[in-house]
């Protein structure tokens, strides 16, 4: 199977630490590469991470704060710089428009046109990317201002059953056929593609950022093999979460749990916990979901979890 990993560029919230850069995040989907939320500093961490302008297919942007949308300018300009010579597409909330020109066209350089706005809007889903091996749907959040999740969903496909395929005499290219036309004939005997494979499951991935408690937020994150979110406080400081629009490491996990999440990434730390307590983001979300819990650390690369 092609490489599928997510690679951390950036974990802090507001501000940036000295161990964590603002947000940044890029999953790497075969010969996919979708950049989501590059704030200040990606391009240097994406250096870093030994990735390359060229790597990036999609930009995806949840809200314009600037902790999520800073390092635009600089990703755009490398782009540009690098001339990349494949289309990218970028998400972001269509009522931030003047935001994304802004972003867009920040300083004088050298501009290139491979890079295609998709602005999404509306309280119900926008469907984006169905040209690509996976369909992505974003869902608005409840913020303080527009933002918007995305869910990345891989077709379903079928796994082969060597047995099988030995069994009705189906080898070498009659093996691809099969599956790229669901019958063939063998030995003057139609063979069905079921009768030589069993269903598997596309995989999911989940981007949650910043948000409160939402129904969309479990919807987003449903049945996901992955789901990256925002954890930006603990118990606490929960007060805080809720005046602000922000999420606990509780209330990530309690989401995941609702899912059905296999893989939970917690992320979006505020800077105003020290690295001793960072243990209790993994503590508090595990109270609530019983599935594996990865607290992100910036340049950390993390596998999507194997095909069920």
């Amino acid at each position: 199977m092609s490489v599928r990993e997510l690679v951390i560029l950036g974990s802090s919230s507001a501000v940036p630490t000295r161990r964590r850069n603002h947000n940044g995040y890029f999953l790497r989907w075969g010969d996919q590469g979708v950049l989501f939320d590059p704030g200040e500093g990606t391009q240097r961490q994406m250096r870093m991470a030994g990735l390359a302008a060229s790597d990036i297919t999609r930009i995806c942007v949840t809200h314009f704060h600037g902790d999520h949308s800073l390092g635009l300018p600089g990703i755009v300009q490398r782009i540009a710089r690098d001339q990349v010579s494949h289309t990218v597409r970028a998400a972001y909330p269509g009522s931030g428009q003047e935001y994304w020109e802004r972003l867009r066209h920040a300083t004088s350089f050298v501009d290139t046109d491979v890079i295609v706005a998709q602005p999404v809007g509306g309280g119900g889903g926008c469907v984006l990317g169905e040209e690509e091996p996976f369909t992505i749907t974003a869902l608005p959040l409840r913020h303080s201002v527009p933002a918007y999740g995305y869910r990345l969903v891989e077709p379903d496909g079928w796994r082969m059953l060597p047995e099988r395929l030995a069994h009705f005499g189906v080898h070498g290219p009659d093996i691809a056929r099969l599956q790229r036309q669901g019958s063939i004939e063998v030995r003057g005997r139609t063979v069905e593609l079921a009768e030589c494979a069993r269903p598997r499951p596309g995989q999911v991935f989940a981007f949650v950022m910043d948000t409160g408690e939402c129904e969309q937020a479990v919807e987003l994150a449903w049945g996901a093999d992955m789901l990256v979110i925002e954890s930006t406080y603990l118990d606490e400081h929960e007060d805080w979460a809720e005046r602000y629009g922000h999420l606990t490491a509780r209330q990530a996990g309690r989401i995941a749990a609702r899912a059905g999440v296999r893989l939970l990434v917690l992320t979006h730390l505020s800077e105003r916990y020290e690295q001793d307590q960072e243990g209790s983001f993994v503590a508090q979300a595990a109270e609530e979901f019983d599935g594996a819990v990865v607290l992100a650390a910036d340049l950390d690369r993390i596998a999507l979890p194997a095909r069920r």
